[in-house]
């Protein structure tokens, strides 16, 4: 075989590898929404996505691989979402850190509500031994995120870090669009104790 052949036969390779990859998740994704974490089985997810046991252990190392890899990926679509509705408001003139965050929610509740089941999905506390960890260290990130958009702000950013994310829960489990909005008019309206306690000067 040619050098040239090897490297189309890699590429077709890689590229069957993918599609059976992506394959593989999607049916992951249908069977762990359907049944549940708990209840799934690999076969049921091979059977799916009309693959072997021996390619989902190729490309993972089992359920809950599967299962974390589509918590990653969902959430690197919200915060791809959530980074771009900030860049934009900001483009856009925005200066105030709240409204910043606003749109931010906004967009991560509309990805929420937009992959609602896969959302549900997380939520639900079924999924793998350790899973309670992993949301609860990204919650963590995510508030270390938003303390840098509210300088020296600490209950600023626990108050509405912990807001959101249980309106999060509510909206998911509801659906419920204009409740999102009604939750993100009273948490734009949060303000620093300071702020609030400050003396007139009037």
């Amino acid at each position: 075989m040619s050098e040239v052949e090897d490297v189309v036969t890699q590429s077709r390779l890689s590229e069957r590898g993918a599609a059976t990859r992506s394959s593989l998740l999607a049916a992951a994704r249908e069977v762990f929404v359907s049944k549940g974490f708990a209840e799934a089985g690999v076969t049921d997810v091979v059977s799916k996505a009309e693959a072997s046991v021996g390619s989902l252990y190729h490309h993972f190392s089992g359920k809950a691989d599967l299962y974390l890899t589509l918590w990653e990926e969902f959430q690197a679509r919200q915060t791809q979402r959530t980074k771009q509705a900030a860049r934009a408001a900001r483009a856009a003139g925005e200066s105030d850190p709240m409204r910043v965050f606003i749109g931010a929610a906004r967009a991560y509740l509309d990805g929420c509500l937009e992959e609602r089941e896969l959302a549900a999905l997380f939520l639900r506390g079924d999924g793998p031994p350790g899973f309670d960890v992993i949301m609860r260290d990204r919650l963590r990130t995510w508030a270390q995120r938003n303390a840098a958009l509210f300088e020296d702000e600490q209950a600023l950013v626990v108050v509405i870090t912990g807001a959101l994310a249980a309106a999060v829960s509510e909206v998911v489990l509801s659906g419920d669009r204009r409740l999102a909005e009604e939750v993100l008019a009273i948490i734009g309206r949060i303000r620093p104790a300071t702020s609030v306690t400050a003396p007139s000067n009037g």
